[in-house]
């Protein structure tokens, strides 16, 4: 998107307190901040349009205030981050200013932020609904565990797919690259609408991937080719590979 569609982007971050490997997530120290504000920083360097913080915890967001960013109290109740966002949609924006929608993940606190604005670029094309992200899976032990997520596509470019099925399983068969999903995701405001208001899908519940249900409704998904998948902090050693990160960027 270009600079004139600044006042259209609103950047979402939802951050759930609870979490069973790493607990008060959202708050765990990273280079003397919360690693949501760090999260929040790296939206901000993206530089598309506003940022948000979506929250359901006071102390989380007493936390985002005081580093300066906005911030939304939501539902502790929400099954998924798309429903936290729309709701904080709702609430920060209920005139409809912003067209398009990005939902970047609260544990995302390294993202590039060229990453960032990648997940924009399908949403140029006006037949597509959501744009997300992908990368080329080089470890071939990833190309069959079923906790990384493959894009089954059609390139429309050299830097594109048309994602046509999200599958754990090893997919396509046959020769060829394999493509890792990265869970950042770019709506069009009427997609976020119409997504949210869908129940889930038959799919969706059998390979426990949010994203078909879209695709089970008719809805087109374009997919960014970026070079790295953002390193997401789940666990206590993804949060000190996190915090080594972030301590060699700023020297």
């Amino acid at each position: 998107m270009s600079d004139s569609n600044l006042d259209e982007v609103l950047v979402l971050i939802p951050a759930r307190m609870a979490s069973t490997r790493l607990p008060g997530k959202p708050l765990a120290d990273i280079c003397g901040l919360p690693m949501i504000v760090q999260v929040a920083m790296r939206a901000k360097e993206a530089a598309i349009g506003r940022v948000v913080v979506a929250v359901d915890d006071q102390q989380v967001f007493d936390a985002v205030s005081a580093a300066g960013f906005d911030v939304v109290m939501t539902s502790s109740d929400h099954q998924s981050g798309s429903d936290r966002i729309f709701e904080a949609l709702t609430k920060v924006d209920p005139d409809g200013k912003a067209k398009f929608i990005v939902n970047v993940q609260g544990d995302l606190p390294t993202i590039d932020p060229q990453t960032v604005r990648a997940a924009l670029r399908p949403l140029e094309n006006e037949a597509v609904d959501i744009g997300t992200l992908t990368t080329e899976i080089d470890d071939e032990d990833d190309k069959s565990a079923p906790h990384i997520v493959k894009i089954v596509g059609s390139p429309v470019s050299d830097t594109r797919l048309h994602a046509l099925y999200f599958t754990r399983a090893t997919a396509p068969h046959g020769k060829g690259p394999l493509y890792h999903h990265i869970g950042l995701y770019a709506y069009r405001r009427a997609a976020l609408e119409r997504f949210v208001s869908l129940g889930p899908s038959t799919l969706e519940r059998r390979e426990s991937l949010e994203q078909l249900r879209a695709l089970e409704a008719g809805m087109r998904i374009d997919v960014e080719i970026v070079d790295t998948v953002p390193l997401g902090v789940d666990t206590p050693a993804d949060l000190e590979k996190a915090r080594r990160i972030l301590s060699a960027r700023t020297g």
